[in-house]
């Protein structure tokens, strides 16, 4: 019996282990039906996975987890593996002898133990396959976002680019359509909506061409985007920008939109590699369909105008349901509106903001009626833009408007005009001549732009002191001498030319208004042109060193002569002198040594601008009191050069007071007996206390004192208006700035109701903005006072002991700004829930300051927290 045991131990283990290799082989066909079972449900999973992944790459610009990615691979891998298997198997089975045993047991067996593992790893493949997230979110390529307003109609047509943008063979695309019709909107558009939400662009690149094309401008832009060191590029030439800019693109997948191309544009001049072999595009904007075929772009679209329902739905924007329901027959009137714009958007902006204004059907029916009298059909731009444009400057109240228009066009493309030099301007060419007092004529000025600005002939906000003309409408205005009958090339207008030789010149002698910008006239000229009906001769900002010999020589009825920022002339050409006609005279940032003594004939002169004239005797004596018909005269300098002598200030100004019609004065000054003499202030030692007589305030607009350190007090003499504050002379005052003095309070300013802009820095004693006045009177006795009711902007700068700007809230009506910095002690602001109602757009301050501040009210906290920056 104990030989039996063992025995019978070893036959159950031989039984055991051929069991389940019988397992093997005689469930061998059951298992690869299993096998082939579960690959499918593997590879149906897959694909589910394969479609998330495809639809968060696609649309929500996104990239598969690694765990995601590996886990497709190991299918692919798999499902292979298990073909192979389930082949082996069918050959297999169709092996058996009489359709039940295997012909070979061996091979039978290695291929079930090797179904029966794939089972297994199948099922736990199977398993891995559920994810909480399939793709992590890509970030956003460089897009600069462009500022774009409410769009209409242009979705189908951003649709058509996206296709074409979206297709490797289309590597280019031309935009084009008449002016204003929406080519640079929907170029916004696909900067912004498209390529602002892809991650396969490393650079996308916003120019605007104009013309002339300035290939070096280009370059600069794109460097400048390419974050490329300035001192590396700046003193390049062009050749050598070319070649950087193609090194640093060609390494990339990059994106040029050109916007407002006028002529073909060579990308290889400029260093733009070809497209052919990046994944790069280039996307422009022209007017013309030519340069479309110029640049041999692949794609090219019209941009067409708005459907008519489109069409009424900008245009109703733009009216206004006001308007529009304010009579039954205005809608439909409207309707017939929209009909003559013919879908054109920027002349369905520009008219509809006119028709705002028109509330009965008869007006409605006068506009249609001369909308009328213009062609229906636009065979280019002149006859498409320009009598739609005109239209609205038809409807420009008076001629004098009509002119100012059409004179913003002698300043060049894409230029920003400061409103104040452009009424200067307009002054100086007697626009403005039925307003005696500049003052008046400056005001008249401001309504001027504002109107044109609201009827979207100059661009900008109407709060803004800078505007702009769109160069459709610009050429509109070069266009309309012309299509008033009178001959062409009234006007030229030039800009970074750098050499402008003769023959160039003589292409003038008929000119009106000449208009030349960052150019230079060849200064050895032996030429003396003839400019009989020249008017207008504006040169700012050339490198000349001196004006050609003879070049001012035949200029009989110039009016306006504007030599302003020539920061190279250092002598002005007595040929000058001579321009009896003259009118306006602007030499502002010059180096002149000393003015002509002979400038005295210019007896016409209105207006003289020497601002910022780097010389300390620039003006000779007897000068100024001979231009008998002055009335706006300025001499400001720049804060960091005071070179004006004594003498000099005190006779300026007793030339200035000989003369009968100045109304406008501008002037800085740097001396106690200056400053005696009147009340513009810098830099006076000594100068305690400053009387300021109502009487003789009616000319003053700005007010500075800069760091008169020992200057405590400015004393108001009320003299007969004593008591009546709101009728005082100080009306005219609409700016102060306060640096560097030991004033207390600036309680005078109660006297000047029109203050727009107070400025206050480094006065280390002051405590209180507004107090009581020199007399000891408070200002709250004073019922018809309306302290900074027109205030815009306030800032406070290192002044440590104040602690109040006023002792109660005041309304703010006009307060746009405040910004205040090192106040410690300044614990308390005017303002409750009345305070700057639709108007104020930011506080800005140290936030400890902020949190520090002392409310009446928590409510008042919270209403003007949303405005707080921290500074």
């Amino acid at each position: 019996m104990d030989c039996v045991s063992p025995i019978l131990d070893v036959a159950t283990r031989l039984w055991d282990c051929t069991a389940r290799r019988v397992v093997y082989i005689r469930e061998l066909e059951e298992n690869l039906n299993s096998l082939k079972s579960l690959t499918e449900e593997l590879s149906n999973s897959s694909k589910d996975v394969m479609v998330s992944v495809e639809r968060e790459e696609e649309l929500q610009q996104s990239r598969r987890t690694h765990e995601v990615d590996g886990w497709l691979r190991a299918v692919q891998v798999m499902e292979a593996e298990v073909e192979e298997i389930l082949q082996n198997g069918r050959q297999e089975i169709q092996q058996k002898c009489l359709g039940t045993c295997p012909k070979n047991c061996r091979s039978s067996y290695r291929l079930g133990k090797i179904v029966s593992r794939k089972i297994d790893a199948v099922t736990e493949l199977k398993g891995k396959g559920h994810f909480d997230f399939v793709a992590h979110r890509l970030p956003c390529a460089p897009v600069d976002e462009m500022p774009m307003g409410k769009t209409v109609g242009l979705d189908l047509m951003f649709e058509k680019v996206r296709r074409c943008l979206e297709d490797e063979q289309v590597r280019s695309i031309g935009l084009y359509g008449i002016g204003g019709v929406g080519k640079t909107t929907l170029l916004q558009k696909i900067n912004n909506e498209y390529f602002g939400k892809r991650n396969d662009f490393d650079v996308v690149i916003w120019i605007v061409v104009s013309k002339p094309v300035s290939v070096e401008k280009i370059q600069e832009v794109i460097l400048k985007k390419l974050t490329t060191p300035e001192h590396k590029w700046k003193s390049s030439s062009k050749e050598e920008k070319t070649a950087e800019i193609f090194k640093l693109l060609k390494a990339k997948n990059f994106v040029i939109l050109l916007d407002d191309m006028w002529e073909r544009l060579d990308l290889w001049e400029v260093g733009i590699p070809d497209l052919s072999e990046t994944k790069s595009r280039v996307v422009l904007t022209t007017r013309s369909e030519r340069v479309c075929y110029e640049m041999k772009v692949h794609e090219k679209m019209r941009v067409k105008c708005l459907t008519p329902g489109e069409a009424f739905s900008l245009f109703c924007d733009k009216v206004g349901e006001n308007i529009l329901n304010s009579h039954p027959d205005i809608r439909r009137l409207a309707k017939i509106v929209v009909e003559e714009c013919k879908g054109l958007p920027l002349a369905l902006i520009v008219i509809g903001r006119s028709m705002a204004s028109r509330k009965t059907p008869r007006e409605w029916e006068q506009a249609i009626q001369m909308l009328k009298s213009y062609p229906a059909e636009f065979p280019g731009i002149e006859d498409e833009v320009f009598p739609i444009l005109k239209f609205s400057y038809d409807h420009l109240a008076d001629d004098t408007i009509k002119s100012c228009f059409r004179y913003c066009s002698i300043f060049p493309e894409d230029h920003t005009i400061e409103n104040q030099g452009l009424i200067d301007l307009w002054i100086g060419e007697g626009f403005l001549m039925k307003f005696a007092d500049i003052h008046e004529a400056r005001n008249q000025g401001d309504e001027i732009i504002r109107s044109l600005k609201l009827a979207c002939l100059l661009e900008g906000d109407v709060s803004e002191d800078t505007c702009k003309m769109h160069d459709v409408i610009r050429e509109m205005a070069l266009w309309l001498p012309c299509e008033s009958g009178e001959e062409k090339h009234k006007s030229f207008v030039l800009e970074h030319v750098e050499l402008i030789e003769a023959y160039e010149i003589v292409k003038w002698k008929e000119a009106q208004r000449i208009s030349l910008w960052d150019s230079n006239i060849n200064e050895g000229l032996s030429l003396s042109p003839r400019f009989l009906n020249l008017q207008t001769l504006i040169l700012r900002n050339s490198n000349m060193k001196s004006l050609p010999i003879g070049f001012f020589q035949f200029m009989p009825v110039i009016r306006v002569l504007d030599l302003s920022g020539n920061g190279e002339l250092v002598e002005l050409p007595l040929e000058i002198c001579r321009l009896e006609s003259l009118e306006y005279l602007n030499l502002t940032w010059m180096r002149i040594n000393k003015l002509p003594i002979e400038l005295k004939n210019l007896t016409k002169l209105r207006c003289l601008i020497l601002d910022h004239v780097s010389s300390s005797e620039v003006i000779p004596p007897n000068v100024i009191s001979c231009l008998s018909n002055l009335q706006m005269f300025g001499m400001r300098l720049s804060y960091y050069r005071r070179e004006i002598k004594k003498h000099d200030e005190v006779g300026v100004l007793q030339e200035l007071e000989c003369l009968q019609y100045l109304s406008w004065i501008t002037i800085t000054f740097n001396t106690v007996p200056g400053v005696e003499k009147y009340l513009s202030m810098t830099t006076c030692p000594g100068l305690k206390v400053v009387e300021l007589p109502l009487s003789t305030l009616q000319t003053l607009t700005m007010l500075g004192f800069y760091h008169c350190n020992d200057l405590e007090r400015v004393k108001i003499n009320m003299g007969l208006s004593r008591g009546h504050i709101s009728n005082s002379k100080f009306h005219n005052l609409v700016r102060v700035d306060i640096a560097g003095c030991r004033f207390l309070d600036l309680t005078w300013l109660i006297y000047a109701p029109s203050l727009e802009f107070l400025s206050v820095s480094q006065s280390w004693e002051m405590e209180e903005i507004i107090g009581s006045d020199e007399y000891g009177n408070s200002e709250i006795d004073q019922p018809n006072l309306s302290i900074f009711s027109r205030l815009a902007k306030l800032e406070l700068f290192d002044i440590p002991k104040l602690k109040s700007i006023y002792k109660q809230a005041l309304p703010f009506p006009s307060l746009k700004e405040v910004y205040v910095s090192s106040c410690r002690n300044l614990r308390k602001l005017p303002l409750n829930s009345n305070s700057g109602t639709n108007t104020l757009k930011i506080i800005k301050g140290e936030s400890s300051w902020w949190e520090e501040l002392e409310w009446e009210d928590d409510n008042f906290k919270r209403t003007f927290t949303p405005y707080f920056q921290i500074r």
